[in-house]
């Protein structure tokens, strides 16, 4: 079984990066995207979560219903580059993080992710790529979905 891209999408009323206590990007209101890359990610994986994401109805409409997408709602969405997201914790109390890519594929395909969501008319922010930042969020709900792009889960 192959690896594949993964994210955790978070409905947020706010989130922030910073990097050495330096503002680096901040949603008021929107997605927090937590974005693993697999070394054998392509373009239909990126594809995938990309339209996910933008697309994800997890809004609340005038009754209350999760019918509106980050756009209708208003909302922005801050992708964060998170190679722990590819960790695996099954055997053992040490995660492995084989499954992640490396720096250099991982980068790439994480800036074709945003311009994906970009593109699809999504206002996205970036965290800063194999920094140690602090993330900050109110999560909303709490809502998290899990994103696989073979759909495995």
């Amino acid at each position: 079984m192959s690896n594949t891209m993964r994210a955790i999408v978070q409905r947020v009323s706010q989130a922030a990066v910073e990097v050495d206590d330096a503002p680096v990007s901040r949603v008021e209101r929107g997605l927090l995207v937590y974005l693993g890359v697999a070394p054998e990610d392509a373009e239909a994986d990126l594809t995938y979560i990309a339209e996910k994401v933008r697309f994800l109805r997890i809004f609340p409409d005038e009754q209350g219903k999760l019918n509106l997408d980050v756009v209708q709602a208003e909302g922005e969405v801050l992708v964060v580059s998170a190679f722990t997201v590819q960790a695996d914790a099954r055997k053992g109390r040490r995660p492995s993080f084989d499954a992640a890519a490396d720096p250099e594929t991982a980068r790439a395909i994480y800036q074709r992710t945003c311009d994906a969501i970009s593109a699809h008319g999504a206002t996205v922010k970036q965290g800063s790529f194999r920094a140690m930042m602090a993330v900050s969020s109110i999560n909303d709900g709490p809502i998290c979905v899990l994103l696989d792009s073979r759909r495995l889960f």
